[in-house]
């Protein structure tokens, strides 16, 4: 494995072959054309690296032993932190349907071996333009931007199948930013990509979207069935972590001091999650935006609840989920904290 340190310009590829002079050959060729250049031998490797670092972009090889590049692929792809990552496959077999299996999976070009140089270079460029313009892309959390979340939920309107629509923030974020800077603010965020994205992979099939709508805003798409056991996990590995954002006397003592603008210091409680969610099996929903909406009035509603509160819309009769309890407004279903 190879790995160049952060601070350059340059677009960061990431190359997976078992074959090491298939890597040597192209990260030359890569790194003469102005590329950053990361390296793996196998799909498992290939997962250790992106723990660490995402690239702009990962050129992978279909025949590998254990974990082939079409695993490997599909992997990438259920994986809400890399699921926009540009993927250029390599096969040794020039048959359609080993092209096929590779768009299939989800590559986004493939390149047939014996290669040349110039046209893999070619495909790398033209594929990270189409990428560019297509997707938008959080800097801070790498999640895709709004324009893909309503384009999935778009998506899933069309499918017919059933969906939840979870609109995600965090409570008195203002007060973190507040007292401990923007730097500290973009570590919560940052963190709490984490644990959506540690809750979503864990939710299983079929794949969970996970779109960062901006700031502490976040947006989680996925079967009903997998509403409880995404927020749950996602509350709770939130708080955790956000335990040890704090400074140490702040996170013992459970609250932040603020001051106010006559001098007077007051507290303010530590951070938590109110999550509103929207259901496709509650009513029947004609555009994105009218999804957004209710997922964004029901989050309202889950910040008036002390504590980490989902709120699920309940304006039909149409649905019963066994680990609901009975609303005692217009939302229900809470998990974590305070609930």
């Amino acid at each position: 494995m190879t790995t160049e340190p952060h601070g350059s310009a340059a677009e960061v590829i990431l190359v997976v072959d078992d074959d090491p002079d298939i890597v040597r050959v192209v990260e030359v060729n890569l790194r003469l054309h102005g590329f950053d250049v990361m390296t793996a031998h196998s799909g498992a490797e290939a997962l250790d690296v992106l723990e660490n670092r995402r690239p702009d972009l990962a050129i992978v090889d279909l025949m590998m032993p254990g974990m082939d590049g079409l695993e490997l692929t599909r992997r990438l792809r259920a994986d809400p932190m890399v699921t926009a990552l540009p993927i250029i496959v390599l096969t040794a077999k020039a048959l359609t349907s080993d092209k096929v299996a590779g768009l299939a999976a989800g590559a986004d070009d493939y390149v047939v071996k014996p290669f040349d140089t110039s046209e893999l270079i070619a495909r790398v460029r033209a594929t990270l333009r189409r990428n560019q313009e297509a997707r938008e892309v959080s800097p801070l959390t790498g999640l895709a931007g709004n324009t893909r979340i309503l384009r999935e939920i778009a998506d899933r309107l069309k499918s017919g199948t059933d969906y939840a629509v979870c609109y995600i923030d965090i409570d008195r974020f203002k007060a973190v930013n507040d007292v401990y800077g923007f730097g500290r603010g973009d570590q919560f965020i940052s963190s709490l990509a984490r644990s959506l994205r540690r809750a979503t992979v864990a939710a299983g099939l079929p794949p969970a979207f996970l779109g960062h709508v901006g700031g502490d805003d976040f947006v989680v798409v996925c079967h009903p069935l997998q509403l409880k056991p995404i927020t749950t996990k996602a509350i709770l590995d939130f708080e955790a972590a956000a335990d040890e954002l704090y400074d140490p006397i702040d996170a013992a003592r459970g609250y932040l001091e603020m001051v106010d603008r006559r001098g007077k210091v007051f507290e303010v409680n530590l951070v938590t999650l109110s999550i509103g969610v929207a259901l496709s099996t509650m009513r029947v929903f004609e555009h994105p935006g009218e999804v957004v909406a209710v997922a964004s009035e029901m989050k309202t509603k889950a910040k008036k609840v002390h504590g980490s509160y989902v709120a699920i819309d309940q304006r039909t009769d149409r649905l019963v989920l066994p680990s609901q309890r009975e609303p005692e407004s217009d939302a229900a279903a809470e998990a974590g904290s305070g609930a």
